[in-house]
């Protein structure tokens, strides 16, 4: 009798195991169609169209057809509105315009200050979340403020421009429950004018922005100093905490532990495990940090809004082809130019942004009151929830990992809105994701306290 129930404890003990190591990941067929969409062809075409222009200054020549920033952003338009064709009147374009008045900084006259927005419309009335894409297509020489000479900017941000350009083209012929924004934005040279301008506006106006990937820098696979050639690798930078992370807020994440677990850092786990799931030969690296050292992107101004937002960087930078004149200077070739661009590698990269995007703008909204019950002492972990406010739910994924791991180590399903797990609460992070029949899984949930 003592043999039989040794078999049997150790029977349920690996079956216990077993549930919890499965990985019930599948792909979309849908998302996975749309990622082989993705055209090397395109993206070279668009961005030797791109870098025509000449300069594409953001304080450079605003009324030519065929120079300057204006005749960028009209040609980009020009290229929205003709993806909205196949879109069933659900993506439309326009050019948002303000004044900027000059700012004895970096820009020294008022100017047009315009970004060039295309809105993918959800299907659900109401869903009401937005997940957007930037790149800034404004470019730069070596002084900032020199807006006449050449500056094509084919990798910044001719690379983020044309990435955000092949998305919608690929994504417009397709329907989403949520609305997906693909934005180029102008004065990023100029101390990210263009996304601060959008984010104010898209905080005023109380948009539902769940998620912001800004590409800047993501078209080249090698470094200068180190002389590293990789194009199977990508950074993602995001911030650890939010600046809306204050008073109560703020001690209870200290409370908790969570200082590793703002929107912003979820969203970048998320990135890469979506990443690699339909990418092949591309590892998503998370950085975490908002940015690099003495630079700046456009993710910042929509983190500073209290968005979670990450930025979309190449592995390795040269700083030889960035913010340079075109010239040759001691046997070294400067300036930022199309034959420095790897299409193979900026087609890895749209794709993984592609990924992301459709797998965020099909899921369900996130699970709501996410709670985490702490009322007594025990070496298990139970967790309750609601279900999302809009969406179809097949059910949910309980996330699970170590306290030191950067990522979610296992995912467990369910169909209930609570679960017991033999996990002990004091050794492992949680969180929940609403997933629905096709596999599509929303933003993760980190639980909250509850008694």
């Amino acid at each position: 009798m003592k043999n039989k129930i040794i078999f049997l404890v150790v029977f349920l003990l690996a079956a216990v195991a077993n549930s919890f190591s499965q990985q019930i990941i599948k792909k979309d067929i849908e998302i996975d169609a749309m990622v082989k969409e993705i055209s090397v062809d395109s993206l070279t075409q668009n961005l030797t169209k791109l870098v025509s222009f000449g300069t594409r200054a953001t304080l450079s020549n605003q009324s030519s057809t065929t120079k300057g920033i204006g005749a960028a952003r009209a040609w980009i338009l020009s290229r929205f509105n003709e993806y909205a064709k196949a879109s069933n009147g659900r993506l439309s374009a326009f050019i948002d315009t303000t004044t900027y008045n000059a700012d004895k900084k970096r820009v020294d006259r008022p100017i047009n200050l315009a970004n060039v927005v295309a809105t993918l419309k959800g299907t659900d009335p109401n869903d009401k979340r937005i997940f957007l894409i930037s790149g800034h297509l404004d470019s730069r020489r070596s002084n900032e403020m020199d807006s006449v000479g050449d500056s094509p900017g084919a990798n910044d941000d001719g690379s983020g421009t044309v990435a955000v350009m092949e998305c919608a083209r690929v994504m417009s012929k397709h329907s989403f429950p949520a609305t997906i924004i693909f934005v180029t934005v102008s004065g990023e040279e100029q101390g990210l004018l263009g996304a601060y301008f959008m984010a104010a506006k898209a905080k005023k106006e109380n948009w539902k922005i769940e998620a912001v990937l800004n590409n800047d820098i993501m078209g080249s696979n090698n470094s200068n100093e180190t002389n590293i050639v990789d194009n199977t690798r990508i950074r993602v930078f995001s911030e650890g905490l939010s600046v809306t992370d204050t008073g109560r807020v703020a001690m209870q994440i200290r409370n908790l532990g969570l200082e590793n677990d703002g929107r912003s850092r979820q969203l970048a786990r998320y990135v890469k495990e979506v990443g690699e799931r339909y990418v092949e030969n591309l590892q998503v690296m998370m950085i975490y940090r908002n940015d690099r050292f003495l630079r700046g992107g456009d993710h910042t101004a929509f983190v500073e809004n209290g968005f979670a937002a990450v930025r979309i960087t190449e592995m390795n930078e040269n700083y030889t082809r960035q913010h340079q004149d075109i010239r040759v200077e001691n046997g070294i070739n400067y300036g930022d130019v199309i034959e420095h661009i790897d299409f193979e590698y900026l087609r890895k990269n749209t794709s993984m942004n592609l990924a992301n995007l459709a797998n965020l703008a099909k899921a369900p909204a996130v699970p709501d009151e996410v709670k985490i019950d702490v009322k007594k002492l025990t070496n298990s972990t139970y967790l309750y929830w609601k279900a999302p406010k809009t969406g179809t739910v097949k059910g949910y994924y309980i996330l699970i990992r170590e306290t030191t791991s950067p990522v979610w180590q296992k995912k467990v399903y369910t169909e209930s809105l609570s679960m017991t797990l033999p996990y002990s609460k004091d050794n492992y992070f949680f969180a929940v994701q609403a997933v629905n029949e096709t596999g599509n899984e929303s933003l993760p949930v980190i639980p909250a306290v509850g008694r």
